[in-house]
């Protein structure tokens, strides 16, 4: 086992809860102070980050491993959701499949940095650093 996996397979309650704060961090910068409305897909990913927040907090203080199997599959719903939210927004066809009809169209790119940097792929990318540490960590270290 290398350095670097060792790392991470004893910090993992930490280095997931803190990509968690850094997203529903950004979530909120986005929209309380640059005022983008999230869509109705946006608010069932942060339905499944913000609790994240919490649960891997008290997780982290308590240093409680315990609590991964009941959050990984939050990270893996919401990641699902982002993958469909991005490929809604590059695939212009999926937007008609099941358009957004009430609010913020969820086809609408807010930001679009290099063309392919989205708020979807953002969160897919929390989402899936979150499910990473959290699968890397879910076994006790070996005894050495």
């Amino acid at each position: 086992m290398t350095a670097f996996s060792a790392f991470c397979r004893r910090n993992c309650l930490y280095l997931a809860w803190f990509v968690c704060v850094v997203a529903v961090a950004g979530s909120l910068y986005l929209s309380e102070v640059l005022n983008y409305e999230p869509c109705k897909l946006c608010w069932f990913q942060r339905i499944f980050m913000y609790p994240q927040l919490f649960l891997l907090g008290i997780a982290t203080y308590r240093a409680d491993k315990r609590i991964i199997p009941y959050v990984l599959p939050l990270s893996l719903i919401g990641g699902s959701i982002s993958i469909y939210h991005y490929a809604e927004q590059k695939i212009p066809a999926l937007s008609k499949v099941l358009p957004c009809t009430i609010g913020v169209p969820c086809n609408k790119d807010y930001l679009n940095w290099f063309g392919f940097i989205t708020i979807p792929l953002l969160a897919l990318i929390a989402f899936a650093l979150i499910s990473i540490l959290l699968w890397t960590g879910r076994k006790e270290e070996p005894a050495e």
